[in-house]
């Protein structure tokens, strides 16, 4: 019975994100109906140049498309993610900056803006500084004494704190009429600007990342049993544990450095999902990614469109985000009294 209520969550959670896209392909200071959006999706030839192209084909194909793709693309990332770190650590406050990734590719991107460096180095700069900071928390983890998972998240803590002391030097030399508006805007998040080769170049890592978790999904069920559980019915809990933590931070490596930092939705999607499919990955894990696509490209039409102005992602999923855990935690609260 919990099987089909599940399976049919994640159904109705497919069709309705696939119903948000397509409203969101007519949303925006040009708008199109529906009609007019399935006319230009379906008569535009393959390969046509963006020269060739009418008013309505430019914004549907160069500007629509490829924000909504990456939008959907960094949700799922971030909230799978953060499903993940949550089961590996056993801990329900656990999100993808636990191990300081989104610091060090916050640290990346500042660093390549004060160097001049146009959108692609910025975000491959974000990338590799993500994953440097992730290495340096594990190597403290694995040769520190202790408990490992004790130490990554400790080492975490330490080594996001130093690149986030970096960031702050790096905003303090920065040209204040140049390179600070632009380092500030990044940190708060945001998808403008989405092209399709940048699509394209984050999708590569994001898969290396997501295809692992989801076909390990069921295993990381013993991990949130306990060691004794999961060591017992022959699962090697020290490599698991390994390759989950490295397949999170690509993702979450992959999804921050195109889209800035978004925040919260690694940390409430998850809990969301539990509420709709339970604690079972084999579910929990596809729901978190369908919410949190779902989730981020409702805050992104939200952005766009609430001001005249475009107001950055990272800012609204904090506005919803933090108030609803907080009425989360105290309806927990009170069911457990």
């Amino acid at each position: 019975m919990e099987e089909k209520r599940a399976n049919r969550t994640l159904l109705a959670l497919g069709l309705a994100l696939a119903a948000l896209v397509a409203l969101s392909f007519t949303l925006g200071r040009y708008g199109l109906g529906l009609g007019e959006l399935w006319r230009v999706l379906t008569g535009t030839p393959l390969g046509l140049p963006a020269s060739q192209m009418t008013p309505q084909q430019t914004v549907v194909w160069n500007i629509r498309l490829p924000r909504i793709l990456l939008c959907c693309l960094v949700g799922a990332c971030l909230a799978s993610a953060g499903a993940c770190y949550q089961g590996v650590f056993q801990n329900a406050m656990a999100s993808p900056d636990l191990l300081g990734c989104s610091q060090g590719a916050a640290f990346g991107a500042a660093l390549a803006i004060l160097l001049g460096a146009g959108t692609a180095g910025i975000t491959a700069s974000a990338f590799l500084f993500s994953l440097v900071t992730v290495a340096l928390v594990y190597l403290i983890g694995q040769y520190a004494p202790g408990q490992k998972v004790l130490n990554l998240v400790l080492g975490g803590v330490m080594i996001g704190s130093l690149f986030s002391a970096g960031t702050s030097f790096i905003k303090l030399v920065a040209d204040p009429g140049d390179q600070l508006p632009a380092i500030t805007y990044w940190l708060m998040g945001s998808l403008a600007g989405a092209r399709m080769e940048t699509v394209l170049l984050a999708l590569v890592p994001m898969l290396l990342g997501l295809v692992p978790l989801f076909l390990l999904r069921w295993k990381i069920n013993l991990l949130v049993m306990g060691e004794e559980e999961a060591r017992a019915m022959g699962v090697h809990t020290d490599r698991l544990r390994l390759v989950v933590v490295l397949c999170a931070t690509l993702i979450t490596a992959s999804a921050v450095s195109v889209s800035g930092l978004i925040g919260w939705v690694g940390l409430v999607v998850p809990h969301l999902s539990r509420m709709l499919v339970g604690s079972n990955y084999k579910h929990l894990l596809p729901c978190s990614a369908l919410f949190g696509a779902g989730f981020l490209l409702l805050t992104d039409n939200v952005s766009r469109n609430l001001f005249t102005a475009e107001l950055p992602i990272g800012i609204l999923t904090a506005w919803i985000g933090a108030p609803f855990f907080i009425y989360l935690m105290l309806h927990q609260g009170r069911g457990e009294t």
